[in-house]
């Protein structure tokens, strides 16, 4: 998809719906008097195009606000806090100020907070992830500002990304288990189909694991809940059931944590009986008995990155940065994963 380099304007949806501009104004401030068949033609207009109506139209000369909406799914998910980090210290330097729009991992949700974010005509948008809904990339391809989309970088950008390739990062994950001798391999991660970056990093991880012969002996998921329990509680279910598991790949720390806890209750030797590795590299993991074996998903870099390509493109700092920009995690051994 293609960005637009001007915002709509009344104008182009007047085209589109094939009323008047004054008709497509009183559509939006539901002001006068317009037939349910014309408003339905200018509310199609809108949603086709991606038009978000200017609530500070008139207002400043520029048409745009000192604000950087940010979209992300959670705060409560220990990765964003460090990404808000970077992108907090950037913006520091400039006179842009960042605004958070939490979307739950809702597709629907996101809508909305896009909507009303840009209505406000923000001087960019960093938002996490790739796969918008279609609603929502035509209304960040027309909105006419700087867009990164952040995380990941497998797939297609509206505008700019910055991430890593979350589908390497699960076959570099893969390849150094087998190569540590690993062979009955388990999986836990989280039901939500909405988390794509869990998903791409599990479909490098199986890819990796069946050119070499093995296929995944166990597999176990969850929804909700505390993620340390859930590990805990997943890790038990998985070993009783296929108790000649020698590896547990887990989509994030917290579960591997709860999971490198459980262990160590059983006094299971630990890496040499079972070995564990999470994704994520979170501080939580410094506090454990053992080192998590795990993967920097470099959050706080992403962060500051993204920051960066707005503040160029508002012509507020003077880099050479690229519209793609692509970090490669490296996977630290830890306690829990055998070196050989």
């Amino acid at each position: 998809m293609t960005q637009r380099k001007y915002p709509l304007t009344l104008r182009d949806v007047s085209e589109v719906s094939g009323v008047s501009e004054m008709t497509v104004s009183r559509v939006l401030r539901n002001k006068g008097d317009v037939s349910a068949t014309t408003r339905s033609k200018v509310l199609d207009a809108t949603k086709s195009l991606g038009y978000v109506p200017n609530k500070i139209a008139g207002a400043l000369a520029s048409q745009r606000v000192n604000l950087v909406a940010v979209i992300i799914p959670s705060m409560s998910n220990m990765v964003f806090p460090e990404v808000m980090t970077g992108i907090s210290q950037t913006l520091d330097e400039t006179d842009l100020q960042p605004v958070v729009g939490i979307t739950n991992y809702l597709p629907d949700r996101e809508e909305k907070v896009l909507y009303e974010m840009l209505s406000w005509r923000p001087s960019g948008i960093i938002i996490a992830g790739l796969e918008q809904s279609e609603a929502s990339r035509v209304m960040l391809a027309n909105s006419g500002i700087p867009v990164v989309q952040i995380m990941d970088i497998d797939g297609d950008p509206i505008d700019a990304m910055v991430g890593i390739s979350h589908r390497r990062a699960g076959r570099k994950m893969a390849e150094a288990i087998l190569k540590s001798g690993y062979q009955n391999v388990g999986f836990m991660g989280t039901k939500t189909p909405l988390d794509h970056r869990a998903r791409k990093r599990f479909e490098g991880f199986t890819q990796a694991l069946a050119k070499q012969g093995v296929e995944i002996a166990d597999r176990e998921f969850y929804a909700g809940g505390s993620a340390l329990a859930k590990g805990r509680e997943m890790t038990e279910t998985i070993l009783r059931r296929s108790p000649d598991l020698d590896f547990i790949y887990y989509s994030n720390d917290m579960i591997g944590a709860g999971g490198l806890l459980h262990l160590w209750d059983k006094k299971i030797d630990i890496p040499n009986q079972v070995g564990l590795a999470g994704f994520n590299q979170v501080e939580l993991i410094d506090g454990l008995p053992l080192r998590l074996a795990t993967m920097d998903s470099c959050r706080f870099k992403i962060g500051q990155t993204a920051a960066q390509i707005i503040a160029v493109r508002n012509g507020l700092l003077d880099l050479a940065l690229e519209n793609i920009v692509e970090f490669s995690p490296k996977i630290e051994f830890g306690d829990t994963l055998l070196r050989k």
